[in-house]
């Protein structure tokens, strides 16, 4: 995020070589690290569910709140995407072509490790990779949520819908794209003041009581509602429970979602600490890991009797935190950049924005060289700003 121009009392305005570059924000690095480790976590925990009512309680609540925390995460840094070549680029690079390379990996893994006949489908996610799928029909559809006067009342709406719709069908898991869209809406509409809301001491404090009642309904949920709800990859037909129930549970679970999200972002830190470089890595984790989650429930290593104790439930939980943050770090970045994170710059055509800037430049430097160090103004319109060429 920018911080504000401040006067510098009449001192010598910096040069540009010599003014401090834009750092990343330690708050938002930290909550996606710390999202990210959940989500780890939470896929553990989700191996040994099998009569463990502690496990799935603590479970629950944790899926009631991480993935719309990074969702929300999203949403607040997709709010400058507009459709434009630069945009598109990296939304290509950025989500399009690690979804379809890692697809395949996990479509080919599945082959070696447990199915030699298994199908590669880029049109039904493997396990996380719903998430890329997700992205991208939201980013693309950025501008129309920016435009409507009441975008999260409608995207509530059409998550209520896709509760009760079967047809919606597991096409790019358009269950979750739809359900989940509300929280990437929310995040479209957070603005800086917000989260500096959500962070105060008094929050921080009646968070305390608030995820200990949380605590207490996922308890006394779990013999009372199927687990299944909290994925939001289903419709209500699916279930045995009536159709009014799928809008209710949808809207239910939204406003859990974002008191448990509001909860999660008030402990936070928003200092550096240990583990914000991390922050920027988090794709990497979300990606690898299932790799290890999948390997281990293909080869029944979850089936261990150890982990049916709370001793091993705890060392799954520290294993599966370690190992997201091993798979953040910048040493597997840097091998994996080519995939996650690739450039392209050979598939796209030149943005011509970019070509206009490029030839100004050259034509003040060559007015700035037939001058010598004079230039002449540049052209304005009528409110002072600079014309583009």
């Amino acid at each position: 995020m920018t911080s504000s121009l401040r006067s510098d009392g009449g001192r010598k305005s910096p040069s540009p070589s010599t003014r401090p570059s834009r750092q990343r924000d330690a708050f938002f690095d930290n909550a996606k690290y710390l999202a990210i480790v959940l989500v780890g976590v939470g896929h553990a925990w989700g191996q040994i569910l099998d009569g463990n009512r502690t496990v799935e309680t603590l479970y629950r609540v944790l899926y009631t709140f991480h993935m719309p925390a990074f969702i929300v995460i999203s949403g607040y840094f997709s709010r400058s995407f507009d459709l434009s070549p630069k945009r598109v680029k990296r939304l290509i690079t950025g989500v399009v072509v690690p979804y379809v390379v890692f697809e395949i990996a996990y479509a080919l893994h599945r082959r070696v490790s447990e199915d030699p006949g298994n199908d590669i489908s880029l049109l039904d996610p493997t396990y996380l990779l719903w998430f890329l799928c997700a992205l991208f029909v939201w980013r693309l559809t950025t501008p129309l949520w920016q435009t409507l006067r009441w975008p999260l009342p409608i995207a509530l709406g059409i998550a209520a819908l896709a509760s009760v719709t079967p047809t919606v069908g597991n096409d790019l898991n358009m269950q979750r794209v739809l359900q989940f869209l509300p929280c990437f809406v929310l995040g479209l509409l957070l603005r800086p003041e917000h989260f500096q809301l959500v962070r105060r001491r008094a929050v921080r404090i009646w968070s305390v009581p608030v995820v200990a009642a949380a605590l207490a309904i996922a308890w006394w949920s779990v013999p009372r509602m199927e687990t299944g709800w909290f994925y939001r990859n289903a419709s209500v037909q699916d279930t045995s429970a009536p159709w009014w129930s799928g809008p209710v549970l949808t809207l239910a679970l939204f406003g859990c979602s974002v008191v448990l999200t509001a909860c999660f972002f008030a402990w936070v830190p928003g200092r550096r600490m240990w583990f914000t470089a991390l922050g920027a890595g988090t794709i990497y984790g979300y990606l690898l890991h299932g790799f290890l989650v999948k390997e281990g429930d293909y080869t029944g290593w979850f089936q261990q009797p150890f982990l049916d104790r709370p001793l091993g439930e705890i060392g799954l939980t520290v294993l599966g935190a370690a190992v997201i943050t091993l798979l953040c770090t910048r040493p597997v970045r840097r091998v994996l950049r080519y995939v996650v994170e690739p450039r392209m710059d050979w598939a796209f055509g030149r943005d011509p924005g970019d070509a206009a800037r490029g030839r100004e430049k050259r034509d003040r430097a060559a007015g700035t060289g037939a001058r010598g160090t004079s230039t002449e103004p540049a052209a304005s319109n009528a409110g002072g700003e600079k014309v583009s060429v």
